[in-house]
């Protein structure tokens, strides 16, 4: 019997997997409801789904899924996430799990034997699943480097919730960006220590502009930077990771890249992100089924989120 969906947000990334979730073999897992308290939540599901309800609460949505994806703010991640899980429903919560790390930490140690699982995409990256079959050819990593630049932040195309991304209490580059390579170096390499960090801020309360970090993971030394206005494009990231045998990168979200004679050479099957994105969420919901399902699946733990985070915010200082 197919998972009965229901989605709480519907912003970008609520958009985004809904999307997906209608383009999914229904018989897996098929969109039921949705709630956002947002004005013109209404006309934007009409325009997408129009048979699907806009339920009047969160809890209508609740009482009609098996299994609930949060994609509204930090803030009210756990308030969603709690009322779920006490409906006996499995969840699937965008990151960051909270808005602040000691609720986070709490809320992860009451509820870790629930069926829960946090949308880092880079679980179902088939670029990332490249990464991992080059390093069994290239022995033990020695160091890593992660860079990520940004034109200007929020990005252009996430404009719509510049009022929280923009702003240091929920937003910024570092927690929206940078976590997603921290899941990466978490399940790559090992456990993250934290060791030298800084952050430059604007006067007021806008996000960050620049970040510099080293920190080990599993024992390999890891160096951090992050900027905002100095570059032309929208935005750049790496992640370079050095092995006794040779020297590969996940380039911009998707492209996996190994060092050759000529440089860095990519994968014959490497797409952009655009293109790789749908591929990826199919295969996150394939995993939040199994979820629900009690079946095997690696989906990133409540635990593993936790751990994101709070290296995220010591960074963020």
């Amino acid at each position: 019997m197919a998972v009965a969906l229901g989605i709480i947000g519907l912003g970008i990334m609520g958009e985004r997997l809904l999307r997906a979730a209608l383009n999914h073999d229904q018989a897996v897992i098929r969109p039921v409801a949705v709630w956002d308290p947002a004005p013109g939540a209404a006309e934007k599901l009409a325009g997408i789904a129009p048979n699907l309800p806009l339920m009047a609460s969160a809890q209508a949505v609740i009482q009609a899924c098996d299994a609930l994806y949060v994609a509204s703010p930090p803030s009210s991640h756990l308030e969603h996430a709690g009322a779920a899980f006490a409906a006996g429903r499995s969840v699937f919560l965008e990151k960051p799990l909270a808005a602040d790390v000691a609720a986070a930490r709490a809320f992860v140690t009451a509820h870790a034997a629930e069926r829960a699982g946090v949308n880092f995409p880079m679980a179902s990256s088939p670029a990332v699943a490249q990464l991992t079959a080059w390093r069994q050819e290239l022995g033990a990593p020695k160091s890593l480097s992660i860079a990520v630049r940004f034109g200007k932040w929020p990005r252009g195309w996430q404009h719509g919730a510049a009022g929280w991304l923009a702003k240091r209490a929920e937003g910024g580059f570092t927690r929206e960006v940078l976590s997603h390579f921290l899941f990466l170096t978490r399940r790559q390499l090992g456990a993250l220590d934290l060791r030298e960090h800084e952050a430059t801020f604007p006067p007021g309360d806008g996000s960050e502009l620049a970040i510099s970090a080293t920190l080990s993971a599993g024992g390999v030394p890891v160096s951090i930077t992050g900027d905002v206005g100095q570059i032309a494009e929208d935005e750049f990231n790496e992640w370079r990771l050095e092995c006794e045998g040779g020297t590969i990168r996940l380039r911009n979200w998707s492209i996996a890249e190994r060092l050759g004679p000529d440089g860095f050479a990519p994968a014959p099957d490497a797409l952009p992100n655009e293109k790789m994105r749908p591929m990826v969420l199919q295969g996150q919901l394939n995993k939040l089924a199994a979820l629900t399902k009690g079946e095997a699946q690696n989906l990133a733990t409540l635990r593993e989120a936790l751990e994101v985070q709070e290296v995220v915010e010591r960074i963020l200082g």
